[in-house]
This record gives C-alpha cells, sequence and structure tokens, in this order.
C-alpha cells in the first residue's frame, strides 16, 4: 500500500503551483497587455470595467452621430446661403421689370429668368445628403417639393412631414438638428413664402403688369429676410454641435484613461514577477534536489 503524499511534499508542490500560477499570469499579461483577462484576475474591479467600457463605446458612437449630422447641418446652411443668393437675384430681376420703361417683352424675359431661380430653389429645398431628403422632416425619402413651371402655382404642396428628429449629446442633452422645407421656404405667412412671393412676381411680368410687379417685390424682399432667419437657425445647431463634440472627445479621453488604470498591464511590474518567479522556481527545483531521499533498503538496515 503507498501512503500519501507527505505534508512536506504537498506543501513543495502547493508552491511550485502557486509559481507555475504567477508565472503563467505575468506572461499572459506581457501578452496581452491587460492585468485583468479573465474574471478570476480580479473579481472586485470586473462590473466597474464592464460599465467603463459600455460608456466609452456609447461615448464613441455618440461622437460619430454628432459628426454625421455635422455633415447634414453643414450641407443645409450652404444650401440656404445658396437659395438666399437666388432670393438676392429674383429681387434684382423685380427691380428692373419694376420699371415703367420696360416693354412686355423684356418682362418676359425677366419672367424667364425668375422661372430659373424658381426652379434652383425648389431643387435646394430637395437638397439630399447620403440618400435622405434634409429638408423633408421625418419623412426624409420623399422630395418635399417639385415643380411644373406651366402652371399659374408651379411649386407643389409639401410633401415632406414635420421634423421632429433630435440628436442626444454625451453628456444626455438633445438637439434638434433640423427645419423642414415647408418652415423655410413655404411660410404660412404669405410675405414671408419665397415660393409664393416670387410665383406672385414672375406671374406679375408674364402678365406685364408694373403695379404687380411692385407689390410682389415688396414681399420677395420680405421673404428674403425671413430666408436668411432660418439661416442663422443652422449658426446656432452648428454652435451645439460643436459643443457636443467637444465634450464628446473630452469624456472620451476620461474614459480611456480610467478604463486604462484598471486594465492595463504594467509591463515592468509583471516583467519583474516573471523573474522572480523564475527564479524562486529554479531556487525550490534545486533545494528539492537535495534532500536526503530515503529508499526500502534504509528501512530494512
Amino acid at each position: 500500500m503507498i501512503d500519501s503524499l507527505s505534508a512536506s511534499s504537498q506543501s513543495f508542490l502547493t508552491g511550485i503551483s502557486q509559481i507555475n500560477q504567477t508565472l503563467d499570469t505575468a506572461q499572459e499579461q506581457l501578452t496581452t497587455g491587460l492585468k485583468i483577462n479573465n474574471v478570476s484576475d480580479d473579481p472586485d474591479q470586473i462590473s466597474e470595467l464592464l460599465a467603463t467600457r459600455a460608456d466609452l463605446t456609447q461615448t464613441q458612437q455618440v461622437t460619430t452621430n454628432l459628426d454625421q449630422v455635422n455633415t447634414e447641418v453643414n450641407t443645409a446652411q450652404s444650401t440656404l446661403q445658396s437659395a438666399e443668393s437666388l432670393v438676392e437675384q429674383a429681387q434684382t430681376l423685380g427691380a428692373q421689370g419694376a420699371s415703367d420703361m420696360d416693354s412686355a417683352s423684356t418682362r418676359q424675359d425677366l419672367a424667364n429668368q425668375l422661372g430659373s431661380v424658381l426652379q434652383g430653389l425648389v431643387s435646394d429645398a430637395n437638397t439630399t445628403v447620403e440618400g435622405r431628403y434634409i429638408f423633408s422632416g421625418d419623412s426624409d425619402q420623399t422630395a418635399p417639393y417639385s415643380i411644373d413651371l406651366t402652371q399659374q402655382n408651379p411649386v407643389s404642396a409639401y410633401q415632406g412631414s414635420a421634423a421632429t428628429r433630435q440628436i442626444q449629446g454625451a453628456d444626455g442633452s438633445l438637439i434638434t438638428v433640423s427645419l423642414t422645407a415647408q418652415q423655410i421656404f413655404d411660410s404660412a405667412d404669405s410675405s414671408q413664402n419665397v415660393f409664393t412671393s416670387i410665383s406672385n412676381l414672375r406671374q406679375a411680368l408674364l402678365n406685364n403688369d408694373s403695379a404687380g410687379v411692385s407689390s410682389a417685390l415688396a414681399d420677395v424682399e420680405t421673404s428674403g429676410t425671413y430666408i436668411n432667419q432660418q439661416l442663422a437657425f443652422y449658426g446656432n445647431v452648428q454652435d451645439q454641435l460643436s459643443a457636443a463634440t467637444t465634450y464628446a472627445q473630452n469624456y472620451t479621453t476620461q474614459l480611456q484613461t480610467q478604463l486604462s488604470g484598471l486594465q492595463d498591464a504594467d509591463e515592468t511590474q509583471a516583467i519583474t514577477q516573471m523573474t522572480e518567479a523564475s527564479t524562486n522556481l529554479q531556487a525550490a527545483m534545486i533545494s528539492r534536489s537535495q534532500m536526503p531521499r530515503q529508499t526500502l533498503f534504509d528501512f530494512l538496515a
């Protein structure tokens, strides 16, 4: 019958196991660069580690979302600047047509140019970014307007919907990012309605109506001021997005630093532990080999 291991042998094996575990842990940390590779490495830190990783992933996604929306807002602002220039062009054409010296033929030519202005404004209203009509509200797969210059009212009714989309910043704040083409170009106030005022001006020129041209021109000027006010909305959104992006970037850096402190291995410490463990393992083996051994013949002597 073979007796179980002696207490000294059991102690030796336990010590060797602990040394090997230290070696394995140090080697894994050096290989992965992480001090926590398994739940058992530091159970008390796992909850905080997972929460920090989740916060970092969410904040990085917020930053990506902000960048995408910023592209849309920049395009919207550029588009409204184009629209503002077109309205100014309409004002110039209207001022020319208001002169009593103009002939019906001249006003016909001016009306044709205003038709091109209207087409340009509808094109602006139908601007897309990555396949989305950015002024169609929540119905961003539908062009907000169409135009047919053969009609007395050449611009169609608004085909989109209300704009309810908001983007959330890393701090939880919400930013309204867009207006609809109806809000911008097609105000319920006829004097601020870009499409209506220019259409009326064009019709007065076609009718060779000098008084009508002067009356419509006043509304075109008012609608130009209104367009400029909508342009200011997008400037304000740009400021909000810039602040939100800066916050998200700073928070990302903070979380990365926090995560590094929780999970990154100390390479110098790991090397030291590996060296010490290797030395201890070698010393243990040498010491064990030098221990006196008894055989069966020692007991029979």
